[in-house]
């Protein structure tokens, strides 16, 4: 016997198919070859062009096992009409070859009958010819086809909805088909619409216009419409331009088609004029935001974002003029306007701050008075009595002079006096003040000139305090007049006296005495340290500075 010698059968297996509803189970139709050189076996199975099933073979060459005892299949096994199974598939011999047949005759084998070969089920289904369905028609559609081939009517349109809730009004383009009579309404897709890109409202169909009577509850939804149901159907005459359309329960608007179709309608109906109809709608003029009423709690301004955003932000501020105006404070003199007598000595000292255009009000301190002096109001603005809630109009420094009535929320406070910095103020922005604001600062300083020596004479009597304060710091500014670092100084105080009440802490005095090198372990500077003292714990920084003049 030849080494080549290869015995080879024809059988099949079934397979199940779970998924698909056109067929059950799959016959795979296979070849079975036993090698005589090894006693090896191989099952492959022909390819079938686009079958889509992974075909080939199936099991390569090896020596397959029979039982569990370990035993493998031998040519003796192998026989027509049996199913023999391998790695847990079963395969059915129908036939073998003529060399195989007559190899196993000659070894005293008793061959099966041939059996005939299993066919698929579904290949089978799919060589059968499809079924034509021919229906008798008395009208010419081939003549209508290749009259009116690639003739199409086209059409702009609106469905307005705007009356429902959340409605809209939305342009499509109907085509009519001259050909078949159908009909396809396209949608029309706007840039950042929000709507998926679907190309079709509706598919191309025809359209019945009038159903009989018997058709009106048939289910069009579910079977397809014939003309047995339908007295009339949609045709070219029923788009017009200008007139309502009703398709499936929406109203549509022509209001507009292409040149073909005018050219159409003129030469087929005699319709020449099918003007252009504006559908477009104006848009309503925008809003006015109205603001609530002011309710009096902060600032306007401020209080006018929560209307703008959900997440209200702070309103932007000028940060030029909060850096050249940084630590710039105008500090006046003010009485209280009141009709009770214990009010008519009260002094308080104002504070315009140049940055924010914020004012500030502080009352000193006054022994044995029955009033508790300190902040009498916190930074803010301040609105003038006559301006309107909705465009309020703040106090600024040209309101600020001598003789003056400011209003601070029902409060009347005349000023009394101005600083030497408020003067210099005014003479270098003589501008934003009035004649009057000047004249009366001009007459204020002559007063103060002429009545300087009477001031003086009285407070030396009254106040020997005074005299020796004053006398006092007279003597440090000629025995240190090389010291020249006052504005600086001042400034520095100014910076955390956030109330501006010319006050500062002990703590925080030393502290900046220190960091600009005042020599305050001198007797006469001890000396004006323990006469400015106010109390334990506050110290009076204006005349400590006036003693470090240049």
């Amino acid at each position: 016997m030849n080494s080549e010698s290869v015995l080879k059968f024809d059988a099949y297996f079934q397979e199940d198919v779970p998924i698909s509803s056109e067929e059950h189970y799959r016959i795979r139709q296979v070849k079975i070859y036993y090698y005589l050189e090894d006693d090896s076996m191989s099952v492959v199975e022909p390819v079938v062009e686009n079958s889509g099933i992974p075909q080939g073979k199936l099991i390569k060459r090896q020596r397959i096992a029979k039982n569990d005892v370990g035993d493998h299949y031998h040519w003796k096994d192998l026989n027509r009409g049996i199913n023999i199974t391998i790695y847990g598939k079963t395969f059915r011999i129908v036939d073998c070859d003529q060399f195989t047949q007559v190899y196993l005759e000659s070894q005293g084998i008793e061959l099966n009958p041939p059996e005939k070969m299993a066919l698929d089920p579904y290949t089978e289904l799919r060589k059968q010819p499809l079924r034509k369905y021919v229906t008798p028609s008395d009208f010419d559609q081939l003549k209508q086809f290749l009259t009116f081939d690639k003739q199409v009517l086209r059409f702009y349109a609106i469905w307005d909805d705007t009356d429902s809730m959340f409605g809209e009004c939305r342009t499509y383009i109907i085509h009519y088909y001259l050909m078949d009579g159908t009909v396809e309404i396209r949608e029309v897709h706007e840039r950042n619409d929000g709507r998926d890109p679907f190309p079709l409202l509706m598919n191309r169909q025809r359209m019945p216009k009038v159903l009989t009577e018997n058709a009106k509850n048939f289910p069009q939804c579910v079977l397809e419409i014939s003309d047995q149901e339908v007295l009339e159907w949609y045709t070219a005459k029923d788009f017009i331009v200008g007139k309502p359309l009703t398709i499936l329960g929406r109203s549509f608007f022509i209001y507009d088609c292409d040149p073909f179709t005018r050219q159409f309608y003129k030469e087929k109906f005699g319709i020449s004029d099918l003007p252009r109809i504006d559908v477009s709608k104006q848009e309503p003029p925008p809003i006015k935001q109205e603001l609530p009423p002011y309710n009096g709690y902060g600032l306007v301004e401020d209080s006018a974002q929560n209307c703008f955003a959900l997440i209200p932000k702070a309103p932007k501020k000028d940060i030029v003029k909060m850096l050249v105006n940084d630590n710039k404070v105008l500090r006046y003199l003010a009485a209280l306007e009141s009709p009770i007598p214990e009010d008519k000595d009260r002094r308080f000292i104002f504070s315009y701050f140049l940055a924010t255009d914020m004012i500030s009000i502080f009352e000193p301190p006054v022994r044995n008075s029955g009033i508790i002096g300190g902040k009498y109001l916190g930074r803010t603005k301040v609105v003038k009595p006559y301006s309107v809630v909705e465009n309020p109009i703040y106090y600024g420094p040209s309101d600020f002079f001598v003789g003056a009535i400011i209003d601070v929320f029902g409060h009347r406070f005349v000023i009394l006096d101005i600083d030497e910095y408020v003067r210099k103020y005014m003479e270098s922005n003589a501008a934003q003040y009035s004649p009057e604001a000047l004249s009366s600062i001009q007459n204020h300083v002559q007063k103060q000139e002429a009545s300087a020596p009477e001031l003086e004479n009285k407070q030396a009597k009254e106040e020997p305090g005074m005299q020796e304060l004053e006398s006092l710091i007279d003597t440090i500014q000629k025995q240190l007049k090389d010291y020249s670092c006052k504005d600086n100084i001042r400034e520095a105080f100014q910076a955390h006296d956030k109330e501006a009440s010319g006050y500062v802490d002990r703590e925080m005095f030393f502290k900046i005495c220190e960091s600009f090198n005042v020599p305050i372990d001198e007797s006469l500077v001890k000396e004006l340290i323990r006469m400015c003292s106010h109390g334990e714990d506050r110290i009076d920084y204006y005349n400590f500075v006036r003693a470090f003049s240049n």
